[in-house]
């Protein structure tokens, strides 16, 4: 049976996320934001097969992503022998559907960790406290940034998103972003969430201004009932310990309120970079949503 995928619209954003509702573990690729902000960078494409959503990337080199929906409860060899194309190899798939997959097909499909994909997953409380000797670091240039300059936290709203823009401008000036296409391919979907603000369903951020100038911004949204996700956090290094304190305010902000529910935060994976892993590291993970390479044999 052919399959039918089309590129991935703003208007597949309520379908998506009923599918994405229904998953059994859901990490950070997953979220409509980032599936659709990133979509021109993999050349992303999507198609609705029975009770699964199918994700395709045809750059760098085609591949399938994990399918969204509730596969805990989908009959696998009966779907595969209808949809044979599917069962070929996957990227980016979540720990629990990998060991499904393999205690199914048993030796007929390999399953490999891809470290530089795992997602760190922090405690909301820690991050926000930042108590203990771990981050006595952190907290301290927290406190500078606090004692040094004038500044207010404000939640982002569509009044500050040219302000966040034009940051990002200077901050990808700065990195040149044109000579990098990793950081040209991030600047372009931040531009994309960022034009489209309003109409994004479960995105949220915030900003930090120093006498009415942005000098850091997050976006972020809600992943699960428990789980904050943060795909953007940039800042302006001319002000010492900007990243410190948009990271700590930004949960405090969104995760403070006993009614959000928001336990974890999910800074998603390092690529396989050695300073991103670093950083990421700096902030003690709890733990890791791990993800798989899976690749089936082809009869």
């Amino acid at each position: 049976m052919d399959l039918e995928f089309k590129p991935i619209a703003l208007s597949d954003q309520e379908i998506f996320q009923t599918y994405r509702a229904q998953c059994p573990q859901v990490t950070s690729d997953y979220s409509f934001v980032n599936v659709w902000s990133w979509a021109p960078a993999y050349d992303l494409e999507w198609a609705q097969v029975d009770e699964l959503f199918w994700l395709r990337q045809n750059r760098p080199s085609p591949q399938y992503w994990a399918p969204v929906g509730n596969w805990q409860d989908v009959d696998w060899p009966r779907y595969f022998d209808r949809f044979p194309q599917l069962k070929s190899s996957m990227i980016r798939v979540p720990e629990q559907l990998a060991r499904l997959w393999e205690s199914i097909f048993n030796k007929t499909v390999s399953v490999s960790a891809d470290r530089d994909q795992f997602d760190y997953i922090y405690d909301a409380d820690e991050l926000i406290t930042l108590k203990g000797n771990r981050f006595h670091k952190k907290r301290n240039l927290l406190y500078q940034f606090k004692k040094n300059y004038e500044y207010r936290y404000v939640e982002m709203m569509p009044e500050f998103v040219d302000a966040a823009m034009a940051l990002q401008n200077n901050w990808c000036t700065w990195r040149e972003c044109d000579s990098d296409d990793q950081l040209e391919n991030e600047n372009m979907a931040i531009a994309k969430v960022l034009s489209h603000w309003e109409e994004l369903a479960d995105i949220t951020g915030g900003c930090i201004l120093v006498k009415d100038t942005m000098v850091a911004y997050t976006i972020g949204e809600r992943l699960t009932d428990d789980t904050l996700v943060v795909h953007f956090e940039k800042g302006s290094t001319d002000y010492k310990g900007v990243y410190q304190a948009v990271n700590q305010m930004f949960v405090e902000h969104e995760a403070l309120d006993s009614n959000s529910g928001i336990r974890r935060v999910n800074r998603e994976q390092d690529l396989g970079d050695a300073g991103l892993r670093k950083s990421k590291e700096s902030y003690h993970p709890v733990e890791f949503l791990r993800k798989y390479r899976v690749d089936f044999q082809v009869n």
